[in-house]
């Protein structure tokens, strides 16, 4: 399942939160901005709450969970309504459960290897991790072009930033970049949604540029 619809626009805020109260002024303050996707990362024990939380008050975000590391946390994300899923990995046991859900998901990647079994896997979405240090826009556009039958989507996380994202956005197979530079856990934890809407609006109109 292509994850374009559910995933629209050039940037996903990867967001890491303390306390699922914070988490809908958090999605108003993105929204404010002019960003309707969000992906809340299950590093904390807050993830679900806050997934279900902004879910309720504000459908029109397009929100999924990240760092799903275990079927366990791979249920509680489809649970709290998470619209995709997003791993730094690949296992095949989660990629199966999302599946059987009828729940877009992509799973991690950083070699060839790994993106010809997601793709064998019936993985078209994959998630390109961590981009940066796995050699960076030039590395990936070199993966990918022995796979352009299998008409993937990408997503590439890990060191994006403002400075070198549209490098990975003039990848054709390349949907969106993930960073966490929109909303810190310090801008988060200060409630700071009037810094994180500039932010979002700077990051919007530099991808648009």
């Amino acid at each position: 399942m292509s994850l374009r619809a559910l995933i629209p626009q050039p940037i996903l805020p990867v967001i890491v939160i303390d306390d699922a109260r914070q988490a809908v002024p958090l999605a108003e303050a993105f929204l404010a901005g002019g960003l309707r996707q969000l992906e809340v990362t299950f590093r904390t024990a807050a993830a679900a709450d806050a997934i279900r939380a902004i879910r309720t008050a504000l459908p029109e975000m397009l929100i999924g969970a990240g760092t799903l590391l275990t079927p366990d946390q791979a249920r509680a994300a489809i649970d709290a309504g998470a619209q995709y899923g997003l791993a730094p990995g690949l296992d095949e046991a989660i990629v199966k459960l999302f599946a059987n859900a009828g729940v877009p998901y992509m799973p991690g990647v950083m070699t060839p290897t790994e993106i010809g079994r997601a793709a064998q896997l019936g993985c078209r979405s994959l998630k390109f991790f961590p981009a940066e240090n796995a050699g960076g826009a030039p590395a990936l556009k070199s993966m990918l072009a022995p796979f352009k039958a299998y008409n993937l989507e990408i997503c590439p996380t890990g060191g994006i930033s403002l400075q070198n994202m549209r490098t990975y956005l003039s990848i054709p197979e390349v949907i969106t970049v993930g960073g966490s530079w929109l909303a810190t856990q310090k801008m988060i934890a200060a409630s700071d949604w009037a810094l994180i809407t500039r932010t979002t609006q700077e990051a919007l109109a530099a991808a648009a540029a």
